[in-house]
C-alpha cells in the first residue's frame, strides 16, 4: 500500500513540474492571428465615459467641506485624486503626442483647487479633452509604434494605461466616499430598483 502511494506521489510530482515549466514557457511572438473581437477605440472610449459619469456623480455627492477630507497624512485628498484623474487624461494622452492645453502644469495641477464646482469643471473639461484626442485616432494612431515607451509600445497602450489608471482612482474615490459614509450615487440607484422589483 505505501509502495503504491509513494509511486502515485512521484507522477502527481512530475505532473507538477511539467505544468509548472509550461506556464512558465510564453512564446515570444503569439501564433494567434486572430482579428481583435472588438474596436478598442469605441471600447476605451465607452469605459472612459462611464467612468467620467461615476466621478462627476461621486464629485456631486460630496458635501463641500468632504473636498479637503484625506484618510492619512501622506495621502491625497478627495479633491486631490479628482484633479490628479482630470490632469492624467493630458499627462498620460501626451505619452502619445496629444498636447494639453496651454497654461497646464502637472506638477502643481492637483492641488489648484478644492472647490467642488470648479473640480467638476475641471473634470468636465479634460474628459473632452481626452474624447477628442482618442476621437481624432485612426485604427493606424492606436497601432503606431512608440519606443520611448518601451519595446514594442504603441499608442493604443496609451489609451489602455488611461483606462486601467482610471478605474484604478474611481476604486480610491469608492472607498474614500464609504469611509465617511457616503454611499454612491450608481449604488443607489441600483438599491432603488431593486427594492422596487421585490415589491412588484
Amino acid at each position: 500500500m505505501n509502495r503504491v502511494l509513494a509511486q502515485l506521489l512521484l507522477v502527481l510530482i512530475g505532473l507538477s513540474t511539467v505544468a509548472i515549466g509550461g506556464w512558465s514557457q510564453t512564446p515570444a511572438v503569439s501564433d494567434d492571428h486572430t482579428a481583435p473581437s472588438y474596436d478598442m477605440k469605441a471600447q476605451a472610449l465607452q469605459d472612459l465615459g462611464g467612468l467620467q459619469k461615476k466621478f462627476v456623480d461621486l464629485a456631486n455627492a460630496l458635501p463641500a467641506d468632504k473636498f479637503t477630507w484625506r484618510p492619512s497624512a501622506d495621502s491625497r485628498s478627495f479633491a486631490e485624486v479628482f484633479l490628479h484623474v482630470a490632469g492624467e487624461r493630458y499627462q498620460i494622452l501626451a505619452l502619445g503626442g496629444a498636447v494639453p492645453p496651454a497654461g497646464f502644469d502637472g506638477k502643481t495641477f492637483e492641488k489648484s483647487t478644492t472647490d467642488k464646482t470648479g473640480i467638476v469643471a475641471e473634470l468636465n473639461k479634460s474628459w473632452e479633452f481626452a474624447q477628442k484626442t482618442i476621437n481624432g485616432m485612426s485604427n493606424a494612431d492606436f497601432a503606431k509604434l512608440l519606443p520611448k515607451l518601451g519595446p514594442q509600445a504603441n499608442a493604443g497602450d496609451v489609451v489602455y494605461i488611461l483606462v486601467a489608471d482610471a478605474h484604478e482612482h474611481l476604486g480610491q474615490v469608492v472607498a474614500y466616499a464609504r469611509v465617511n459614509g457616503i454611499v454612491p450615487p450608481w449604488t443607489v440607484q441600483a438599491q432603488k430598483k431593486a427594492a422596487e422589483k421585490k415589491a412588484q
